[in-house]
């Protein structure tokens, strides 16, 4: 189930984000997370099982396209899917949006079979 970040979470969200390589450095980590916090445009959501495994970040500046700027889901629990299903979820959420990658998350898109439009 897909849950929107509260300041509680800051913990789980900011462990999920350090698997990405251009979150690994944690002065980078907390700006990234405090932009989340701030920035009304920049939501981050985690994906919840009976625990929480995934997350996903997404910026909303633009009109009609949703970017996924971050998609991290914990290791012992990667090659199910989850990743895939959280990316539809926020489909859902916004469906007259276009989703799209940005650099970090790119390859991430290469691998979905069912994204079909990736820049």
């Amino acid at each position: 189930m897909l849950i929107k970040y509260k300041k509680a979470y800051e913990k789980f969200a900011m462990g999920l984000l350090s698997f990405m390589p251009e979150e690994k450095d944690i002065k980078k980590l907390q700006n990234t997370m405090k932009e989340y916090e701030i920035n009304d445009n920049m939501q981050l959501y985690l994906w919840k099982d009976e625990e929480i495994i995934g997350a996903i970040g997404i910026d909303l500046s633009f009109s009609d396209v949703i970017i996924i700027k971050h998609i991290s889901v914990n290791p012992s629990f990667r090659q199910q899917g989850i990743g895939k299903t959280m990316i539809k979820e926020i489909q859902e959420l916004f469906p007259n949006k276009e989703i799209k990658p940005n650099e970090n998350t790119v390859s991430f898109f290469e691998k979905c079979e069912n994204i079909k439009e990736v820049e």
